[in-house]
């Protein structure tokens, strides 16, 4: 993998991990101005246009990510940070067909299924991230 790939992957989950943290903040812990507001925030709209139009940047870095380091690290038999690199896997696919299928879901009951898988795979795969690059385990 590329220096110039490396830092492509590194802002490509700062930003979706940065828009997503607003726009979760904004949705769930702030309180409208107005009772009869459709948003908590006059911003909650812009910075949830910004996640969805940013994250498809992340899957082109998983997809480089995959090609030049997930699959020949495992066929090679490397083991530093094996353990985080294999949770930031196995965690990436429920993280983005969670968030894929609460934009596309009507029904509330599916659409709270998919806002907690998409909550807790994206809480638990955005440290995992940042402690694969930190550390050698």
């Amino acid at each position: 993998m590329s220096r110039a790939e490396a830092r492509f992957t590194h802002l490509a989950t700062a930003t979706a991990g940065i828009t997503g943290l607003i726009y979760g903040w904004l949705r769930y812990f702030v309180e409208p101005i107005d009772e009869f507001a459709l948003v908590n925030h006059p911003t909650e709209p812009l910075w949830k246009g910004l996640h969805i139009l940013l994250v498809p940047l992340l899957l082109v870095a998983f997809g480089l990510v995959f090609r030049d380091h997930i699959w020949a690290k495992w066929h090679s038999g490397t083991r530093p940070r094996r353990r985080t690199g294999l949770i930031l896997a196995a965690l990436f696919a429920p993280m983005v067909l969670s968030g894929y299928l609460l934009q596309i879901s009507g029904d509330p009951a599916w659409r709270q299924i998919w806002l907690v898988s998409h909550l807790v795979s994206s809480l638990i795969w955005l440290p995992f991230y940042a402690i694969h690059q930190l550390t050698r385990t």
